[in-house]
């Protein structure tokens, strides 16, 4: 039976903060947690060496956290410290699993995968099929009011806040073209059927194009070749973001962005982008409690949900979101949150503007959302399903 849980802090900062966030939990559940310190690895290291106990460890880590080749985790045979103390590991990857197969070679022998988009999961299952699979769960939210103390209406200094950062689609032209035009073209191919059907799977029409324009292509060619092609998931993305701000400022509403890049968005109002800070989780959360409405853009997960979703509901401001299968499963559009479509930008405007000047509206919104995500779908629900999906069947 699992006693104590290893957590991973000091890293990227998102994901060391899911990690705090789970971590209170499992202390309450009655767990034994140690954060390891990636900035004081080898401080932290003695430590761990400490507090491991054979058979009755599990590592709980985010993108590879742990398991991506530290040499402080890997002694002179090229042994992990997880296997050569029994320690069971959980890898939850919050990104397309295309961006991480360099690391599966340092993967422990006792480990899980776990994906937050179900997606991501059909693409491990394809590609990887001996990589052990746990359950799906997506991403949590993380709450910084009560209910009955959360801001209010007349208490939003805001209309709306997007929380991230933006990359002109620029900034991926030379990955895209740094092999001639016709590999450019062949990638803007892809791009464009892409931005053409959002709703589509970002893995399957990269492979329906390598299998229609690649001859004789293998499914161990497919595999290798999609590592390679991030940049158009990267172009994708931020090309969305982009045409959603630029869609409500050029419509006259005021956006306010925190995170870097958005003076480099080219849009014809760029005075009704309000640049703010480049801020750290609980900053991102602390602005949406000043907001009525917090703009998200999915990052492509088709068949999961952001963080940003869930952070959003959970802090008092409605959520206008593109959507997927999994949101459509959990969530009622007009009722629990805003949906919009990425193929029907024009219609935003005018979705945002009606819930603006319907107060009573955007108060029905923001109780039913915040009910929603607080009935499971914070960082502590997921910490919970861990708890009961997995940690408590290890015997």
């Amino acid at each position: 039976m699992i006693k104590k849980i290893v957590l991973f802090t000091k890293g990227i900062e998102t994901l060391w903060f899911f990690s705090e966030q789970m971590g209170k939990t499992f202390e309450l559940l009655g767990y034994d947690v140690f954060y390891f310190d990636q900035c004081k690895e080898y401080r932290s290291l003695s430590d761990l060496i400490w507090f491991c106990e054979p058979g009755v460890t599990a590592a709980i880590s985010f993108n590879f956290d742990g398991c991506c080749g530290e040499d402080y985790f890997m002694d002179s045979n090229g042994v992990s410290f997880f296997d050569a103390r029994q320690i069971m590991f959980l890898n939850v990857v919050v990104d397309h699993p295309f961006y991480y197969h360099k690391f599966l070679p340092y993967l422990p022998g006792d480990y899980t995968q776990i994906s937050i988009d179900r997606e991501h999961e059909a693409y491990l299952k394809r590609f990887f099929p001996e990589i052990k699979r746990g359950p799906f769960m997506p991403l949590g939210g993380t709450a910084l009011w009560d209910e009955d103390q959360m801001p209010g209406w007349d208490d939003r200094r805001y209309d709306i806040v997007f929380t991230g950062n933006y990359n002109p689609p620029s900034t991926f032209e030379g990955a895209i073209t740094r092999h001639g035009k016709e590999y450019a073209d062949f990638y803007y191919d892809i791009i464009d059927d892409l931005i053409s059907h959002p709703w589509r799977s970002m893995d399957r029409v990269i492979i329906e194009h390598l299998n229609r324009d690649v001859e004789d292509i293998t499914e161990e060619g497919l595999k290798d070749t999609l590592p390679n092609m991030i940049f158009i998931d990267l172009y994708v993305r931020h090309y969305f973001r982009g045409e959603v701000v630029k869609t409500l400022v050029d419509s006259g509403l005021k956006v306010h962005c925190f995170g870097a890049g958005w003076d480099h968005l080219d849009c014809r109002h760029p005075e009704n982008i309000i640049n703010g800070n480049v801020l750290d989780s609980l900053g991102c959360l602390q602005q949406i409690s000043r907001s009525k409405i917090s703009l998200n853009v999915m990052p492509w997960f088709k068949d999961g949900a952001h963080d940003r979703v869930f952070n959003s509901m959970l802090n008092g401001a409605v959520c206008v979101s593109d959507g997927s299968r999994y949101m459509d499963e959990i969530l009622v559009d007009g009722k629990d949150y805003m949906k919009y479509d990425l193929a029907a930008l024009t219609d935003l405007p005018g979705k945002i503007e009606e819930l603006l000047v319907d107060r009573n509206k955007w108060e029905r919104i923001v109780a039913n959302g915040y009910r929603k995500a607080a009935d499971g779908h914070t960082w502590a629900d997921r910490a919970r399903f861990l708890h009961s999906e997995i940690l408590c069947k290890i015997r």
